[in-house]
């Protein structure tokens, strides 16, 4: 089909992977006004084609591949595409979002996305090129890891690949395109269960736009932006995304000893400044991001440093352990280093100081294709079942210089490692100890401890992908990782955490990194944390609520917002009329749309819930605003977001969303 806006490639194709056959997948105009791409248009596909729960490891599970109209433009930070399927994690619909090559390559090819339905009856993978697609035996490729697998493939490329890990089902098994990661939710399993080994694509068509002379004028200014953002042009290249560690742990927000405190005696030996003082080579990234906000390291050598840094940092304030005592330099193998997820998750969760380790973990969870989120929470969820006498499996914190042989044990499901492939919510539902298993909805908690930003704790719990920091709408930036609002008041937290998801929703649909929208904040409140200014609109944010909830009302903002540069993008390069009500709309529109697909799968009001421990017990003993009022937040949410007490969208909120649908088939 074609389309007379800009951005799109103006096809999407339909493969069958049973019969082979392949068809376009018709797209309107109109759904490309309503759900723009990524995320929010393959909610509105599954919706049409998910009637009701299903074996995600059946052939009936979809799997739906979509760009954004920005990916390919040259656009900053919109390399990204998307991935969505019904999880054998969560049972839900899930989205993991990558920012390999592949969408780029897929929109060359002649395509904005892919559906792909059935089983193929042995392993294949899949070329899309711009004169067709084309079924390849992957019976050679069957049990390669991920670096292999693409390596096994045609350059010049743009690859999608599992690795063991997917091939044997683990839940909670990923993507990946070049060295980047879809990893969150378990969609690589649901490749492997497919018997879809990859998807390549390659082709030399070029992405149209509208008005090429403005493209050219807002992707200039927008780069120039970020740049000189004190986040996006100061704080993530220096330091990657492991540079918010240390300010997470001196405000009790930093995931240890599986969520029990907040804070990690020996930080320093895990912070992004060790990292980039004793590992970095160079900076990295998604593929034409200005930000460069990953990391290049040099694979450490077995055991080194972990003694030293352990050592070094045996109590608070002992001086800054290097890792492996000197800054990384050209010699050895170069790779992706770890984000903050992965430290955390590996790190202070499982009381570990080693980041040597975690490097080189990182890498090997990589190559199997492993969500390392996923990996960290359910190891130590066992670790904590073990220490209660629940289930007696070896695991121990702190002792942790065998996980590279567990971890291989889960990618292929042999010993405990089978059972630790189901993730934290089965184990507990096997042994018990549901109340300290750190999931939300089946999906692992990230790095953040809920109870010193109660915000993110509302988040996590409502989130439609389960326990995920960026579907939560990450009010943790606005918690004191960004700006420095009361973090333990449940007042306004609704409203904001709303308003985040949907703005959050909007800018992965149109193809772009979530990071570029910290552009928003303003950098004299980032620069001047305890200025005058800084502090006025910290000790206000807790009384907006009200005139956000309004905003949120009235839903047509016809604006451009400072700092928000996208809408001006997407006017230029789709010739769509945009602006920062229309943006908010999409996002809203795509994050209902999701609880819909959600509640015909199964999901009610019981689902959106925190574990007991975030709720119950205080973080800081005796002081009971260190625990998240869950029931408070959760029901002005509700309210806010025109879902009925058992979290149903209600058909009047359908309406004014415009989803195309039968309201009472749903």
């Amino acid at each position: 089909m074609t389309t007379r806006f800009g951005g799109y490639m103006g096809r999407m194709l339909k493969i069958d992977l049973t019969t082979r056959e392949v068809s376009e997948y018709p797209i309107s105009d109109e759904q490309r006004e309503l759900y723009l791409g990524g995320k929010v248009l393959a909610a509105r596909i599954l919706a049409d084609l998910i009637t009701g729960p299903l074996d995600p490891f059946g052939p009936e599970n979809v799997i739906v591949v979509t760009t954004g109209p920005l990916t390919g433009t040259g656009a900053p930070m919109a390399s990204r595409f998307n991935v969505s399927s019904i999880s054998p994690l969560t049972g839900l619909l899930a989205s993991s979002n990558c920012g390999g090559s592949f969408g780029l390559h897929l929109k060359k090819a002649g395509c904005d996305g892919l559906v792909i339905t059935g089983r193929a009856d042995a392993p294949v993978w899949v070329e899309i090129a711009e004169d067709g697609v084309r079924f390849h035996d992957a019976s050679d490729l069957w049990g390669m890891t991920t670096g292999e697998t693409q390596a096994a493939l045609p350059p010049r490329t743009g690859k999608l690949v599992i690795g063991p890990a997917g091939e044997n089902r683990v839940r909670y098994a990923g993507l990946v395109s070049d060295d980047r990661m879809a990893a969150r939710a378990g969609i690589g399993a649901v490749f492997g269960a497919k018997n879809l080994k990859a998807l390549v694509a390659h082709g030399r068509k070029v992405v149209p736009v509208a008005r090429q002379e403005q493209v050219r004028s807002r992707i200039k200014g927008w780069a120039q932006e970020l740049r000189a953002h004190p986040i996006t042009g100061n704080q993530l290249p220096r330091l990657g995304t492991a540079g918010l560690l240390a300010g997470m742990h001196a405000r009790r927000m930093l995931a240890t000893r599986n969520f029990s405190r907040g804070q990690f005696e020996r930080f320093d030996a895990v912070s992004g400044e060790t990292l980039a003082e004793a590992h970095l080579i160079r900076n990295g990234g998604c593929t034409g991001c200005p930000v460069h906000c990953g990391r290049e390291v040099s694979l450490p050598e077995e055991g080194a440093g972990a003694g030293a840094a352990e050592a070094e940092c045996a109590g608070a304030g002992a001086p800054r352990a290097t890792g492996s005592g000197q800054k990384a330099g050209p010699k050895g193998r170069r790779v992706k280093g770890p984000e903050l997820e992965t430290i955390v998750l590996l790190g202070p969760n499982l009381e570990n100081a080693d980041l040597p380790a975690i490097i080189r973990w990182n890498h090997l969870l990589d190559e199997l294709g492993m969500d390392s989120i996923s990996t960290g929470g359910t190891i130590a969820f066992a670790m904590e079942l073990n220490e209660k006498g629940l289930w007696e499996n070896g695991l121990r914190f702190g002792e942790v210089q065998d996980l590279p042989r567990l971890f291989e044990d889960i990618a292929h499901r042999r010993g405990i490692g089978d059972l630790l492939a189901e993730g934290s919510r089965r184990l507990a539902e096997r042994f018990g100890g549901m109340g300290f298993a750190m999931q939300v909805k089946g999906l692992e908690l990230p790095a953040y401890e809920p109870r010193a930003a109660v915000g993110q704790g509302l988040g996590y719990a409502v989130s439609n992908r389960g326990g995920c920091h960026l579907n939560a709408g990450y009010l943790a930036v606005l918690e004191g990782l960004g700006l420095e609002m009361d973090p333990q008041t449940p007042r306004a937290k609704a409203a904001l955490t709303m308003l985040m998801q949907d703005l959050m929703e909007a800018i992965s649909a149109a193809g772009n990194c979530l990071f570029s929208s910290y552009d928003v904040f303003p950098a004299a409140l980032l620069n001047r944390p305890n200025g005058l200014l800084a502090r006025a609109v910290n000790r206000l944010l807790p009384w907006v609520g009200g005139p956000v909830a309004l905003i949120l009302w009235l839903r047509w903002m016809p604006i451009h917002l400072p700092g928000l540069p996208l809408t001006h993008a997407l006017e230029a390069v789709t010739g769509m009329k945009m602006d920062l009500g229309r943006l908010k709309l999409i996002g809203e529109r795509g994050y209902n749309l999701e609880r819909l697909v959600n509640t015909r799968l199964g999901v009610t009001a019981a689902d959106d819930d925190l574990p007991e421990r975030l709720k119950s017990v205080e973080q800081v003993p005796g002081d009971p605003r260190t625990r998240v009022p869950l029931a408070p937040m959760k029901r002005q949410y509700y309210r806010l977001r025109g879902w009925t007490p058992d979290g149903v969208p209600t058909p009047a909120l359908l309406r004014r969303l415009r989803i195309q649908r039968e309201v009472g088939a749903w």
